[in-house]
């Protein structure tokens, strides 16, 4: 266990021989303990050491136990997985666990609680194959045989010779099947920290933010000196804003399938404030990254958390690639899953925003600009190349597209303007969570439309 049982459930419950099957005693223990946790959560830990962690009948039964008791008590549940699979001495009594214990995973999930897993080694089978694989946060203890299959089953089964690679915590990790690795000393730390539990010092790494000013020369900045300020190298991205507003130490990181290194999304706090917190890190994010968004869209709704993002993206990755994986209906269903939060929703565009693949991110219920942050429907260049087939008048097509802070906010697009600071940032940020009205989002276009119909 990684905190100590305050009660453990279900201790006597046992299952009998469904199919007398030959040299088979059912065990005197069972291959998982689940109890409620004195940290405050409850915790399903399977047992390797009793028949290769394998899923009987008591074993589901005592599973889904836990996630009923875990949600009439409205606790968090924490799964610390070992599993060779199903129990194939109980034949098809032991593979029915695996619907029923995804179904109580699911009911305990449905009424807004969250789940996290550590996957330690091996964990394997129907335990992988069912509820272990269902928690919001999930990390792999690095070196860990983690895999549907065992490695031995697969090679003997198939006569394929499987990479060393293969069925690793790393490989899991490196293809975004678990969101951290994280060593056994540090499990009972993580946990803490993906359920909000930790005391944070908050706010400590504001001071390494610094913003490059303005290329204006003194004057008042052009459309275009806004432009090359959005766009400069030097300027923090959505990740760094992120960083450097969260309580320190908070953040529990939450990762795609692959990852997308443009798009990142955690689990954080902000002055004490939980809230799940999107990131767009300058670069065009691909598919899995607004998949990414979309997980953790539905995770602050389900928790009742807010969604804050930060903004900073030329716009989505426009190659064959990302075309033939469908980019617009992953940005079209991004949309559509901000809109769907339940709590209150805010974004900060901090750099670029460019067309609808950052719009999808900023769909909020109160928008935020910071000081020389640009949003347009496309870059000035695009609309020079378009309208005058040259992009040599980027610069006044900068103008004419009115895609500076000020300008958004004479719009009606946006609902403040932030100056480049840490701490003016962190405020505003706080001060829009706490004022947010869920449905602004739709209210605020809304209005700015109505302005210009005729």
């Amino acid at each position: 266990m990684l905190h100590p049982l305050q009660a453990e459930w279900d201790a006597d419950l046992r299952a009998g021989d469904p199919l007398s099957f030959p040299g088979y005693t059912p065990p005197a223990e069972e291959s998982v303990r689940t109890g409620r946790t004195e940290l405050g959560y409850a915790v399903i830990e399977g047992r390797f050491d009793v028949m290769g962690g394998s899923m009987g009948a008591a074993h589901g039964e005592r599973v889904v136990r836990a996630y009923r008791r875990a949600r009439d008590a409205r606790l968090p549940v924490v799964v610390i997985a070992t599993s060779g699979g199903a129990r194939m001495q109980e034949g098809m009594v032991s593979l029915l666990q695996l619907g029923r214990t995804a179904a109580a995973a699911r009911d305990h999930a449905a009424a807004g609680l969250l789940q996290v897993s550590i996957l330690r080694g091996p964990t394997s089978g129907g335990v992988f194959a069912s509820y272990a694989s269902l928690a919001d946060v999930r990390a792999a203890e690095p070196g860990a045989m983690i895999g549907f299959a065992g490695p031995r089953v697969v090679e003997l089964t198939t006569g394929e010779k499987l990479p060393a690679s293969s069925h690793t915590a790393e490989s899991a990790f490196r293809h975004g099947l678990v969101d951290a690795l994280v060593a056994r000393d540090d499990q009972a730390a993580f946990v803490e920290r993906a359920l909000g539990f930790g005391n944070w010092e908050r706010n400590r790494r504001d001071a390494g933010l610094t913003v490059p000013k303005s290329g204006g020369g003194g004057a008042e900045p052009t459309a275009w000196d806004e432009v090359l300020a959005a766009r400069d190298p030097a300027r923090p991205s959505g990740d760094a804003w992120a960083a450097g507003i969260v309580d320190d130490g908070s953040s529990t990181p939450l990762r795609a399938m692959p990852p997308d290194p443009c798009i990142e999304a955690s689990l954080a706090s902000i002055d004490g404030r939980r809230v799940v917190a999107v990131t767009m890190n300058r670069g065009k994010p691909r598919p899995e990254g607004y998949r990414l968004a979309q997980r953790a869209a539905a995770l602050a709704s389900r928790l009742e958390l807010p969604l804050v993002t930060f903004v900073d993206t030329p716009g989505a990755d426009p190659s064959p690639s990302s075309e033939a994986a469908g980019i617009a209906g992953e940005i079209a269903r991004t949309f559509a899953a901000f809109d769907a939060v339940a709590g209150p929703t805010v974004s900060v565009c901090v750099g670029e925003g460019g067309s609808g693949g950052a719009l999808a991110i900023a769909h909020a219920d109160r928008l935020l600009m910071l000081d020389h942050a640009i949003f347009s429907v496309i870059a000035p260049e695009g609309t020079a190349a378009i309208l005058d087939r040259t992009v040599d008048t980027a610069p006044q097509r900068a103008a004419d597209l009115k895609l500076t802070a000020a300008d958004l906010l004479s719009l009606g697009i946006v609902d403040e303007v932030i100056r480049d600071d840490p701490a003016a940032v962190r405020k505003a940020v706080v001060r829009a969570i706490d004022d947010a009205v869920p449905g602004d989002r739709r209210r605020r276009p809304d209005a700015a439309t109505g302005r210009w119909l005729v």
